[in-house]
């Protein structure tokens, strides 16, 4: 399914590149989604990005779609939605065809996808931002909306029409002197929450009805923010462990991305969440037993099913 020329490159196939895209081209922003899953590219291109609303709602909504770098020559802003371990990959596709006033806009998880970015594009041609949208995937180019969020972005100064276009599809933008700081505040409660019902196979919701497991998603909140304390992160909320429960709360029935990922035997992004705060802990002298047993058994199960 094709459209006019777009202004915007969705780097990614999966749940949130398509629930921006969906959205995007819902407001007639022209979208040109860019990866390097067959299935999902054909499935976009046959039949657009297909989003189902929480009461069940479908519609599809058209989207251009390739996999031929030089098809995305000029598009001046690109969103990458990839998956961690995919960040660096991503940062050389956009190398070739980002012009030199281009914008990347990393709204990833996990930590270090700005900087394996900024390698790659260099410091002003990649921006920082954080949202607390949610989407998972119904199968190759159909996607469930998992609730609603903020997009929170750092200030850039090339930024301002990519948030205009964000800001006409109906997300909430803000603009923040550091997103990083709200990166950590996602970091803490993905590391707290994801590789618990991944391990456990479970919604997050059944993580507050299981006594221990709740108990270890609290333990693991505190450490991962011991670590931020240690690294001078002032967290977007007093208490890790009652911000952590009310995500969970409010996402009862989602399945983390985490458990996406190990359900369709894919890699996990758990090296850039709890393995990232195992190894900022050590530089830092903060112990994290219960994020590296985590990062561990994650990694364990994940190479179990790949290898």
């Amino acid at each position: 399914m094709t459209t006019e020329s777009s202004p915007l490159l969705i780097v990614g196939t999966g749940a949130m590149a398509c629930l921006f895209a969906a959205r995007l081209s819902a407001a007639n922003i022209p979208i040109t989604m860019m990866g390097s899953w067959p299935e999902g590219l054909e499935a976009l291109r046959q039949n657009g990005v297909t989003l189902v609303d929480p009461e069940g709602h479908e519609q599809a909504y058209p989207v251009q779609v390739t996999s031929n770098l030089a098809e995305c020559s000029g598009i001046t802003y690109a969103l990458v939605l990839v998956k961690s371990w995919q960040t660096e990959r991503a940062g050389n596709q956009l190398a070739v065809c980002l012009p030199s006033n281009g914008v990347a806009l990393t709204l990833q998880n996990g930590m270090g996808n700005r900087e394996i970015l900024m390698r790659t594009l260099g410091a002003q041609r990649v921006a920082l931002g954080a949202t607390t949208a949610g989407a998972y995937m119904l199968g190759p180019g159909k996607v469930q909306v998992a609730g609603e969020g903020v997009i929170s972005l750092s200030i850039h100064s090339q930024l301002k029409p990519l948030a205009d276009m964000l800001g006409a599809a109906g997300f909430i933008v803000d603009t923040v002197v550091d997103a990083s700081i709200l990166l950590w505040g996602k970091l803490v409660i993905n590391a707290a929450i994801n590789p618990i019902t991944a391990l456990l196979k479970t919604p997050n919701g059944e993580i507050l009805e299981k006594p221990t497991a709740r108990a270890l998603m609290a333990s693991v909140a505190r450490e991962a923010a011991a670590v931020a304390v240690a690294k001078g992160v002032s967290l977007p909320y007093p208490d890790p462990v009652v911000a952590t429960e009310s995500i969970t709360r409010r996402t009862a029935k989602n399945l983390s991305s985490m458990l996406q990922d190990v359900l369709r035997g894919a890699p996990t992004e758990i090296d850039a969440i709890n393995g990232a705060i195992v190894e900022m802990g050590e530089q830092m002298g903060v112990p994290t037993p219960l994020n590296r047993t985590l990062w561990a058994l994650v990694k364990a199960f994940e190479n179990d099913r790949i290898e």
